[in-house]
């Protein structure tokens, strides 16, 4: 007996020591950690209880880390070291810059349960080593550079439930085995370079609830067994080379809410076992060659929101049933080749905002009562054979963004109730008509519309002056009418081509060569050239990340040029010392560190030069205190400038004193982290007009985001000291970037509050559309703004713009991005009066987040 007691007090003890020392392991590993991620917010000395530090969760009795939660922090470094804490059952490395190779020691972590490292820019093959986490539920390895194929060894993850490879360079084809992980819920591989067919086995024997295979190489059928345990929930295939049906068996899946299976190679009818899955809120399948009747069905799955059937082969008629759909809020049939009558029980629709029956073979008539569905925003029904008149109840869809009724057989007259339609922007189409009689001069209300098109009509009359009250407009089209008169004299219509007037022999004045009246000739003007540098200097030392907290201001002045002749700005390079004429540090503590000799000279070496922006140079300057400088070195001449230097550092000192915390890459946030970055922005745009602050340079280049991706303004030190109305300095240097100017600015010289709110659209557009707001892929003369709006022109939804990697997500997602676009559309409204204040966008994009 004693001998008994002795032995168990021997392994309590051995057990205790075998803690004590795993414990303090533990604690050693993660100052080392520290050290090599170059410090852990939130984390301690050795003083403290590590179990208690930011992101750490220790087992029972604080024994071991259990759970290391590093995500969203902007680190980078090497995380090898974190396979020393043997205990470790959660891992979250998510949202950093960690690069290299993925440590392959991360397989000796025998616990491990949860295991992400998405978005961060891991490279290199995936280490066959994970193989050996057998107790791993969950694997993210998304948003990184992987590449090769998926290992072998990965089958051994026999308790796998969430599978995530996304957004790499993966090649190959999907493993057989992936099919027999008998408790695989998840598997996420889309945006990848993978090859061959699904596996015909996967969702066989587990209870598969997503699968997200789009943008890559695969072929093949859709196999039958991702429906065959009936609990799939989103299924979303686009962009693939997809061939066969689709399985009848998708009617197995009632909680089924997202289908997305468009852009592929899929023939043959929808099966009308559709009708089964009454969870189904959106279903895609555009760009297809699917063929047969629309099935009737749709019409049970009353949860419908979107029906995409577009460019497909349809015949028949719309189903009646259609119109039972009271959720549905887009329904896009465009591109087939259906036929008939709008049926009026879709009139019921209420919350419909997209009906788009484009291309299509319909030989119907628009019903009066189109307008019954009040939440209407495009109504796309060109390329068909409409008849009879355009109904004028159409002016009583007040909500109507978008209206294409070209390539049709309309007779009549233009309705001129359609110049009730206000909040028309984006298009009106009526050419390839019938159309005759008279432009109405109502049609001159449309002060949002931004493209209009009358052409191939039998239109007679003048072409009205009140038109000059479309403030937005930008394309228009009259030509093969009958029209005469004058063109009035409005810039959009001198700035259309030739061609947009055509074939209408009565018509004069420019463009047209036929001239009506003479016209004044240009005034002239000359400047006078001044070189300025501000030089702002911003330090770590800083209460407020916003501003700037040192501002030396120091100029010279360039030689006259004669008055007759135009000025050239110079490079900044140059061999002329500039002269100090006046300097002042602002933050008392610093001004026995800052040499404003030193200053000047850093900006005069090409190698200091950080960064190039709209206004301004960044350059690095050491100071001989040791102190590094970030020094703004200003690239525009302004007399105002000149001729004000004590107001300018009054307006410097000023803005030292402004806070707000969102006023100061290659990190690609998910739709919520970009969301939140928009809401930033348009936080910190708010907050400097409040205070009378214009910015001058709202791009995306100006917007820095933090260690926490808090979105920070940057450049806002000089946005109250050039004032383009009396200054000399060019459009170019004044305005912005290219891309970001308002279209106002070309006629009235002056940077203001609606200005900065198209600017914040354009940046906003970015953030949804993931393109550059120029780019010669748009065409030539088109910015992102244009491509924008000319997404229907090219057959293209506003869906299709989206960034795709982050649209075909989630339904959710989807919604909220098409919300946002909306926002972004107001912000870029033509009109300056139209636009929302920043503080409105601010209150909308927060609702979109909340809801």
């Amino acid at each position: 007996m004693a001998y008994l007691y002795l032995s168990f007090l021997l392994v309590w003890f051995l057990s205790k020591s075998f803690l004590g020392e795993a414990q303090l392991n533990d604690q050693a590993t993660l100052l080392a950690i520290k050290e090599e991620l170059g410090g852990v917010a939130g984390w301690g000395d050795n003083q403290t209880d590590y179990c208690r530090w930011e992101g750490i969760r220790c087992g029972l009795n604080h024994s071991l880390v259990e759970r290391l939660d590093l995500s969203r922090r902007m680190l980078r470094g090497n995380v090898t070291l974190i396979s020393n804490l043997k205990a470790l059952k959660e891992l979250d490395l998510s949202y950093n810059n960690f690069n290299g190779r993925i440590p392959s020691a991360f397989g000796n972590l025998s616990e491990l349960e949860y295991l992400d490292l998405s978005l961060n820019k891991f490279e290199g093959s995936i280490p066959v080593e994970l193989g050996g986490l057998r107790n791993l539920r969950s694997l993210n390895l998304s948003n990184n550079f992987l590449v090769g194929e998926i290992p072998q060894e990965l089958e051994m993850l026999a308790k796998l439930q969430d599978f995530q490879i996304s957004s790499n360079r993966l090649n190959g084809s999907i493993p057989h085995w992936v099919g027999r992980l008998t408790n695989l819920r998840v598997f996420t591989a889309y945006e990848n370079q993978l090859v061959g067919k699904i596996p015909d086995n996967l969702g066989l024997v587990s209870e598969l609830v997503l699968l997200n295979l789009h943008s890559n190489q695969l072929d093949g059928s859709i196999p039958k067994s991702i429906f065959a345990m009936g609990k799939l929930e989103i299924l979303v295939l686009t962009q693939n080379g997809l061939t066969g049906e689709l399985p009848e068996e998708v009617g197995n899946c009632r909680g089924l809410s997202s289908v997305r299976i468009g852009n592929n190679k899929l023939v043959g009818t929808i099966p009308r076992t559709i009708g089964n899955d009454t969870s189904l809120t959106y279903f895609e399948a555009d760009n297809n060659n699917l063929s047969g009747e629309i099935v009737s069905e749709f019409a049970l799955c009353t949860n419908l929101t979107l029906l995409n059937l577009a460019y497909n082969g349809f015949t028949g008629i719309i189903p009646p049933e259609i119109g039972q759909l009271m959720n549905l809020q887009e329904l896009i049939l465009s591109g087939n080749s259906l036929s008939g009558d709008i049926p009026r029980s879709i009139l019921g629709c209420k919350n419909l905002n997209k009906l788009d029956l484009s291309e299509n073979q319909f030989n119907g008539t628009i019903p009066n009562k189109i307008c019954n569905m009040t939440r209407l925003q495009y109504l796309l029904l060109d390329q068909n054979s409409f008849k009879g008149e355009i109904p004028h109840e159409i002016g009583n869809c007040v909500k109507l963004l978008h209206l294409q009724l070209g390539n049709n057989f309309f007779t009549g007259s233009i309705p001129p109730e359609i110049g009730h339609i206000r909040n028309l922007q984006i298009a009106l189409n009526l050419s390839f008509n019938r159309l005759h009689g008279q432009l109405p001069s109502e049609l001159g209300k449309l002060d949002k519309l931004v493209s209009l098109d009358v052409s191939s009509n039998q239109l007679t009359g003048n072409i009205p002056p009140a038109f000059k009250g479309m403030l937005s407009l930008i394309e228009v089209n009259f030509s093969n009418n009958f029209l005469t008169g004058p063109i009035p004299t409005f810039v959009p219509l001198q700035k259309s081509p030739d061609s947009s007037f055509q074939a209408n022999k009565g018509l004069c004045g420019e463009p047209l060569s036929f001239t009506c009246a003479n016209s004044d000739p240009a005034d002239y003007h000359h400047t006078v050239s001044y070189r300025i540098i501000l030089a702002v200097i911003g330090s770590g030392l800083a209460v407020c990340v916003s501003v700037s907290v040192v501002v030396v201001l120091f100029m010279m002045r360039e030689r006259q040029e004669k008055a007759a002749r135009s000025v050239e700005i110079e490079d900044e390079g140059t061999s002329d010392q500039p002269t100090i004429v006046a300097g002042t540090v602002f933050v008392e503590n610093l001004r026995q560190a800052v040499d404003l000799d030193a200053v000047v000279k850093a900006t005069l070496k090409d190698s200091n030069k950080i960064n190039n922006g709209t206004f301004s140079t960044s350059y690095k300057a050491v100071m001989p205190s040791g102190l590094i400088l970030s020094v703004k070195r200003l690239k525009s001449m302004d007399r105002t400038i000149v001729h004000h230097q004590n107001k300018m550092i009054r307006e410097l000192e000023r803005l030292s004193k402004l806070c707000h915390d969102n006023l100061q890459s290659e990190y690609q946030p998910d739709w919520p982290g970009r969301l939140s970055i928009a809401i930033g922005v348009a936080e910190g745009l708010a907050f400097l007009h409040h205070v009378a602050v214009i910015h001058l340079d709202i791009s995306s280049s100006n917007v820095l985001l933090d260690a926490g991706f808090k979105p920070l303004v940057g450049e806002i030190e000089i946005s109250k000291l050039l004032d383009p109305s009396k200054g000399t300095a060019s459009i170019s240097a004044v305005a912005g970037s290219f891309g970001y100017i308002p279209p106002e600015y070309a006629y009235t010289m002056q940077v203001t509050a609606p200005g900065n709110v198209y600017s914040y659209g354009v940046v906003l557009l970015e953030i949804l559309t993931t393109r550059l707001p120029v780019d010669e892929d748009f065409g030539e003369g088109v910015d992102l703004v244009k491509w924008v709006h000319g997404a229907r022109a090219r057959g293209e939804t506003p869906e299709q713009i989206l960034d795709a990697r982050l649209s075909t997500v989630s339904f959710g997602w989807r919604r909220e991005m098409l919300a946002a676009l909306k926002v972004a559309l107001l912000c870029t409204d033509t009109t300056p009066a139209k636009r929302p204040k920043m503080k409105k966008v601010v209150e909308m994009l927060q609702e979109i987040r909340q809801n």
